[in-house]
């Protein structure tokens, strides 16, 4: 293990000193650490200190490293992009005087400005590989361009985290049941997972009975359990899969599921205990974004979310005032990923769009030395978005076994400035559901001046269109009924 030990020091040098990190020094400790896995079993008590893990490090030290990284980052922002070398000469910012109390003179990057114009974020010092397309849910598709190295770099960050975090170990197999055309996560994903020892397979965005019927299916693989262990989806793909295995009569016995990880979009409290009770694993979530990665969030025992410091800087602002927001208040993330960890596209201050609220109190969890937040509230599109945000709804409505899966609403303000909530359900009349609605959203402190019932998609006001909305065919799905091949003499 002594060439571990040098890696982890380069490794740690590499970071005090923001230098550049030579993924084959992460890729030797995501290696080893395999290694003991399959000598010993279980992660030692050291493992917390592996890279990616959020062991605790003294806040003097943290303060320093902040302070270095946000100026290295800066720095090269400046020097090799055209959008923040424009940015910085215009401002007469100089990136060698900036620390976290003086940050806030760096502009705020929005959104629509990467997406407007992507290759002006690339550095000049680096060298382009990959091209990755966000899914386009909130708005056009951004463009985040990375290295080879950045690449190598997640990936064995991602193992690390599949080993120690997820649990997986050879046995297991894990379904992949995200976009295909997500170039980046497929791609991460299937080499993180494959490095541990396990298997992996790729399902897409197929019609999800087919996905059950593929979940329920015995392997018959040598040293693998005898079904599908793991899937990974987004909520609303989750939300398919729960109405199809509710309508269909499965049960948890069907399956050999351990876990289902959900990311990408706001997972409600009944989703969660709907899946759980019919496909009979554990739903775990986290946070992590195409824009900052390999920066994210993972919740803690007692429901926060935690950001890592490690690869990136967390504010979270007014999405209006661009002001701090205040304990107890929700505002949106604003997130800057650090160099060297990120070398390609750079992004200072980059708005997410993605709204939390933070805790009225300092957390006292196992976490509670990282940055906390709600989980993900929603997506900011206005101030309507803040005052009834996405989780309240699907909260509200997930629960009702009359609202068909995945749930389709909106929100629409009226001529007063009152707001309605509009809802696919499966039938119309429906009183009891309409005043079980109306009653617990009351109870939530939901600011609607009413709730109004559709059984036509197409007559209600356009709701917004979800990951689940990207299928994929399969020859299952479009196999010809037997009537119309014997009609065709076939």
């Amino acid at each position: 293990m002594f060439g571990t030990a040098v890696s982890q020091l380069r490794y740690g040098a590499a970071i005090l000193l923001n230098r550049r990190i030579r993924p084959q020094d992460l890729e030797r400790i995501a290696r080893d650490m395999v290694a003991t896995l399959a000598e010993f079993g279980e992660p030692g008590a050291d493992s917390s200190l592996l890279p990616g893990q959020a062991g605790q490090v003294d806040p003097e030290v943290r303060r320093t490293i902040t302070r270095r990284s946000l100026r290295a980052t800066a720095r090269a922002a400046a020097r090799h992009t055209a959008y923040y070398r424009r940015v910085f000469r215009g401002l007469d910012i100089d990136p060698a005087g900036l620390d976290v109390d003086t940050w806030a003179q760096v502009p705020i990057t929005e959104k629509k400005a990467l997406r407007g114009m992507p290759a002006a974020f690339v550095s000049a010092a680096a060298s382009p590989a990959l091209m990755a397309l966000t899914t386009g849910t909130s708005g056009t598709p951004t463009t985040v361009w990375f290295s080879r190295a950045e690449l190598e770099m997640t990936i064995a960050l991602s193992t690390i985290s599949a080993a120690l975090t997820l649990g997986l170990r050879p046995r297991h197999t894990v379904a992949y049941a995200g976009c295909s055309r997500a170039t980046l996560p497929l791609l991460n994903t299937e080499e993180s997972i494959t490095r541990v020892g396990a298997s992996f397979v790729q399902f897409g965005t197929i019609d999800a009975s087919l996905a059950l019927d593929r979940l329920a299916a015995p392997l018959g693989l040598p040293g693998k359990a005898p079904q599908i262990t793991h899937v990974s989806s987004s909520a609303s793909y989750l939300s398919a899969l729960v109405e199809a295995a509710e309508q269909g009569g499965w049960r948890p016995a069907d399956f050999g599921l351990e876990s289902i990880a959900v990311g990408g979009e706001v997972l409600s409290d009944p989703l969660r205990r709907r899946a759980e009770a019919v496909l009979g694993a554990p739903v775990t979530t986290s946070y992590l974004m195409t824009e900052t990665l390999p920066s994210g969030g993972t919740p803690c025992s007692q429901g926060h979310l935690h950001h890592t410091t490690e690869f990136g800087h967390l504010e979270v602002l007014d999405p209006q005032t661009w002001e701090p927001t205040q304990p107890g208040d929700v505002g949106t993330m604003v997130h800057t990923p650090y160099v060297p960890y990120r070398e390609c596209t750079l992004l200072l201050r980059y708005a997410t769009g993605d709204l939390v609220r933070l805790p009225s109190e300092d957390p006292t969890c196992e976490w509670a030395h990282l940055p906390a937040t709600s989980p993900v509230l929603g997506r900011w599109s206005g101030p309507l978005s803040a005052i009834v945000p996405t989780a309240s709804v699907l909260d509200l409505i997930e629960a009702e076994p009359e609202v068909p899966l995945p749930a389709r609403y909106t929100l629409t303000e009226e001529p007063d400035g009152t707001v309605l909530l509009h809802v696919l359900v499966r039938s119309l009349p429906a009183p009891g559901l309409q005043g079980a609605l109306e009653q617990r959203a009351a109870e939530a402190g939901l600011p609607l001046a009413g709730i109004v019932l559709h059984d036509d998609r197409s007559l209600m006001p356009p709701t917004g269109p979800l990951r689940a909305d990207l299928h994929e065919r399969s020859f299952e799905s479009v196999r010809v009924p037997a009537a119309a091949r014997a009609g065709s003499g076939a």
